[in-house]
Order: C-alpha cells, then structure tokens, then sequence
C-alpha cells in the first residue's frame, strides 16, 4: 500500500486542485485560476479553512452574489478557450441555489466550471439544519439537486472518500471537449469537515492538454466528395473552431478554397471580419451579405457549431431544395442535426485533412463574386446604421459604433449577453482577432454582463473589455461592479437606458400584442422610476459618467483611458429602433386565436412563415 496523508475532505479538495495544471502558449500554468467563494454555515468551516491554508497557490476570490460569481468564472472560461477555468463554493440552500441559473448558462455553452456547493449533514443528527429543504417523501433529496439537470457530472459526497474518485471524473469532463460543462459537487457540510488518509498520489501534479480526435478515413472521404459536389457551399463558423484554436486553420482552408464563411453568435471572432469572404453573422441576427448566401447554399459546412435556432432561421433561411450539410463537430449528438453528413473530429485537425483532401479544388468563381457584392452592400448599410447622430435618443447600433471607433479593436473586447444589443453586436462589432467578441447567447441569460466583464478581464489583462448592457440586464445582477473596484480590476461598461425591456417589447408588437409590462411606461407602477445609474454606479465605487449624446460618449471613453478603475458610462437610448439591413425571422409561436385582430394578422404571418421551415 502507498503513502498516505491524512486531511479533511476538504484540504483534499483544495490540495488536489491547486496540483492541476495546463499549458497555454508552450507555458505550464495551474488550470486553475483560482476559486469564487461566498462563506455561509455550509462551508465555511470545511472548504473555507482548507482554501484559507492553499491560498497563495490557489486564490479565493470573494464576491457579492453567488450567481455573479459564477458567471465570472464562466467568462473567464470562455475567455480563456476553455483552456484554463475556475471553481465556486457556497453555502447550502438560497447560496447554492443561486448558482443553478449559471450553471444552466454553462450546461447549454459547454463551459467548463467547478461548482462547489455546500450541502446538508450527511450524518442527519441535527436535522433538518438551517436553510434545509425536506422532502416528506425522499429522505436523501437536497436543494442541489436542482443541479442535476444543469451538470455534465454531478456527485453528492457523502463519505470523505468519495471525493477521490469524484475529483478524478470532474477533470475528466472539465478538459473533455466533447463531455465538457460544469461539473457540481455536492459536499455534505459535515463530511467536509471529516479526516480520511488519502493517498499521496491524489496530490501528484498532472497537466491536461487538449484532446484531438482525428477524422474516420471514410467519413473524410465521404465528406471531400460532398464539398467538391457543391456548387454554393457556405462554412458556417461556430465556438468550436475558436475553443479548438482553429482560427488559422479556418482562415487557411477560406483562402484555399474560396468559400464563404458566416459566424454564429459563439463563432464570431474565428475570423477577422476585414476578409473578403467573411461575411459575419448569420441567421436572425444575421448580416444581409450572409444571409443572402446562406438562402441559396446547396451546402452548409457546419464546424464547431450546435445550429441553435438563431444560426438558422429557426431552420427556415435555408431556401435550396437541394441543401446539405456536412457536420464537422467533436460531438456527433450536433454533427447529425437535420440529416447532417458527420465529420466528427477536432475543428483544428478536420479541417487541415479536408483542406488536404481537397488539394486544389476552389468553389466556383460565381460564388465568390457574389460574396464579394453582397458584402459591399452590407458594409454601406452598416456604415450607416452606427454613423454618429444628434439625435436625443440614439439606437443601440450608434453606440455600438462610437464605442469602436473609441478603442483599438485589435486590443479589446467587446462584451454582452441579453436583450436587444446581443442582435446588434453580433450584425455590427467588427470582430477581428480571436476571442474580442464575447456573446454569452446560448441561454442568453440576463444578468451575466457585468459579472463577465470581470472574468473576461482576469483571463485577458492585458485587453480592454467594454461590456455593453441594456438598463434591464443591469438591473437584473450588478453587484459584481462593486468586486471589480474592490479587486482592482477595471472593466467599461457602457450602459444604454431605454427604460425597460426593450428588446421584448419589439418581439411583443412583432407578434401582435399590445405594449404591455416591458417598458416601463407600459408595466404596472403608481411612480415612474427614475433610476440615476450614473450615481449607483458611483456609489459601487466606479468612475461614471451621464453623456446626452454620440460624440459625448466618444469623448467620455476617450477620457477614461487613464481612469484606474472601472468605468461607466450611462446612455439614453430608443427602445424601438433596429439595424434595418439583415436580420430573418425567428419562430415564437403566435395564438391561434384572440379577440384583437391585431394578433390575428401575426398568426397569419406566422403560419406562413412555417412553410419554409425544414
């Protein structure tokens, strides 16, 4: 029998997790870069005193809100390539619950993230314990498993033993690029507290590195003889390509081969939008350029992307009767979507053998040149959508373009996750380098923005983030401004106040209901609210600043590049108006019948626009 050490269960966690490492850029560094922590009676004496002894190699982070935390260590994950990530422990109960929202945020973007929560005794003397949720008929359920359903790998630890083989699979679907997500641990507050002698070998260093799958011969085959049949074939670019690293790759194969590429909302930024043949985002938020491609494509090359409802149309923008599509994907659970051709293998190395495959095969001259026009027709119609205007009230479009005219494009990132801007940036942020547009839109969860600022920002230091965000998500979760100041850790956060739920609103009279509850004109109140953001921002400890205009907000940003601090800057904005130029329908089911006509005329529309579904 080996050498054994005696710990807590906890002191195991933490001993285990500081001897895990990576190499990022040929440079070995801990996998983890460090761990979120709000203390309450469920964790606090266990996994609280065991990080407290391992905090100068692995560092705690305090926060203000259990689900602000962790959609900060899912933004640096996702900042990160999913190569380095972090963990977050709570107490049992409303702390740990906090956490399911971003868990879910992380289940649907395949992020890697360690959820720590603390849970009931295991040994049930003083039950039930405060903050305990019973169950008359099922003694062994908790509040965590509500985590369940949100978890690539869930393990409630009951005997201090566990945790050894519990750990070992949790970094098995952490660093796997098909299994990976978050991961929760249950830890019962007693046996965290528990000794067992663990052996030695658990707290050995061990370095991940990435997984790549190679293409089947025969799907590879199968797949070059699909491309080279095609005569409007489009690639569409998704997280995987930038999560695999294959950014180069993409760009090598679109130059050797004449394709078109369009991005979804996690591909934007695998391609430098100045190409020629890149065409930006596609779908309901998508360009016009891409688009009118994407309509009349016979063959969708799909890498690295889950074809969300928004990439395509709700499945309708594909108009080709003869369309079909070759998956490229890890997973072959998305590879098979809609009929799809499988390719399964890493982004990276499926496309460096298709490239090779296909020699020196182009597609054919016509398609390019179309793309060419189509994307000059979309560059003037976006030009013109973030020009600079007097208006009172400007469009989100014309913030977004005085913030990137503000800022080196190359050296930033440009942040978001909900309401209407997620539509905007994905058509208008000139993306060029890798990882400088950070869309959480797989659950497009309310709230992440501010929080994935500051994760964002650790994993990228030495990057400018500006993370926009509507005055609804803002208000949803903006606690962790205060953490950035008390951190040092300075993120801009552009603020764009159009009373409400803008975006929502739209969709509401889009589909034929009257303005009721979004705006906050249109919702129930004896008060209109007149929240000085400005001033709360301020009282967080943030520099902030209320500009009435388009060139105000480019001289503010300007000025704030010496600020040592988080920055924000607050902006009236309308509720109503969009980028005209792109854009496709997006199936929200409209009731078949209502006493207003108004909602009559939508469902007509609607059942229409059905008929083009796949």
């Amino acid at each position: 029998m080996g050498k054994t050490i005696r710990l807590t269960m906890a002191q195991a966690v933490a001993h285990f997790l500081k001897k895990q490492m990576t190499v990022v850029d040929g440079k070995k560094v801990p996998i983890f870069g460090g761990v979120w922590a709000i203390f309450g009676h469920g964790n606090v004496a266990g996994i609280g005193e065991a990080l407290y002894q391992v905090r100068g190699e692995l560092p705690t982070y305090r926060a203000h809100n259990e689900q602000g935390m962790a959609h900060a260590a899912i933004a640096y994950a996702k900042a990160s390539f999913r190569q380095r990530f972090m963990a977050c422990t709570t107490s049992i109960g409303p702390g740990a619950l906090n956490m399911v929202t971003a868990a879910g945020v992380a289940h649907v973007n395949r992020i890697p993230v360690l959820l720590l929560p603390g849970d009931v005794f295991a040994n049930r003397a003083p039950d039930p314990v405060l903050q305990q949720i019973e169950d008359w008929g099922d003694g062994t359920v908790s509040a965590n498993d509500a985590f369940r359903a949100v978890s690539r790998y869930f393990d409630r630890i009951t005997r201090p033993e566990q945790i050894i083989t519990a750990l070992k699979r949790a970094m098995q679907v952490l660093t796997d690029p098909l299994d990976c997500g978050p991961v929760t641990l249950s830890l019962c507050q007693d046996v965290q507290a528990e000794a067992f002698d663990y052996p030695e070998n658990l707290f050995e260093e061990k370095v991940w590195t990435i997984r790549r799958p190679q293409p089947d011969a025969d799907e590879l085959a199968s797949a070059i003889t699909l491309i080279k049949s095609a005569q409007k074939p489009v690639i569409i670019s998704g997280g995987g390509v930038l999560y695999s690293q294959a950014t180069q790759e993409l760009e090598a194969f679109v130059e050797a081969h004449g394709i078109p590429v369009v991005v979804s909302q996690a591909g934007k930024s695998s391609i430098d939008e100045r190409h020629p043949l890149a065409l930006g985002s596609v779908g309901v938020t998508g360009t016009s350029a891409a688009n009118a491609i994407a309509e009349e494509t016979d063959l969708i090359i799909a890498v690295g992307t889950r074809c969300q409802d928004f990439t395509t149309g709700s499945w309708a923008l594909f108009k080709n009767d003869k369309l079909k599509i070759l998956g490229l994907n890890i997973a072959a659970y998305d590879a098979y979507k809609h009929d799809g051709q499988p390719l399964i293998a890493d982004a990276r190395e499926g496309l460096k053998a298709l490239s090779k495959g296909l020699g020196g095969w182009k597609a054919p001259a016509a398609l390019t040149e179309r793309a060419t026009k189509e994307k000059n027709v979309w560059t003037d119609a976006a030009n013109k959508a973030m020009a600079s205007t007097n208006a009172a009230l400007p469009s989100d479009a014309q913030v977004i373009g005085a913030v990137t005219r503000s800022i080196e494009l190359d050296k930033a990132i440009g942040l978001c996750a909900a309401g209407g801007l997620p539509g905007e940036m994905h058509k208008l942020w000139p993306a060029t380098a890798p990882g400088s547009y950070h869309m959480e839109y797989g659950f497009s969860c309310m709230g992440y923005e501010v929080a994935g600022g500051l994760g964002a920002k650790m994993a990228n230091p030495d990057k400018e983030v500006f993370v926009l965000v509507g005055d609804g998500s803002y208000m949803m979760l903006n606690s962790e401004l205060a953490t950035s100041v008390m951190m040092g850790i300075k993120v801009n956060v552009v603020l764009l106040d159009n009373r409400g739920y803008g975006c929502i609103n739209r969709l509401q009279m889009e589909t034929g209901g009257a303005n009721f509850n979004n705006l906050l004109k249109d919702s129930y109140h004896q008060v209109m609210p007149e929240i000085d953001f400005r001033a709360h921002a301020e009282s967080m400890g943030a520099i902030a600043v209320k500009v009435s205009s388009i060139a105000e907000l480019e001289r503010a940003i300007a000025d704030s590049k010496k600020n040592d601090r988080t920055s924000v800057f607050v902006i009236d904005t309308d509720p109503l108006i969009t980028t005209e130029a792109g854009g496709h329908w997006w199936d929200v089911a409209v009731p078949e019948v209502s006493p207003r006509e108004q909602v009559n005329k939508a469902r007509k529309s609607y059942v229409e626009a059905r008929k083009h579904q796949r």
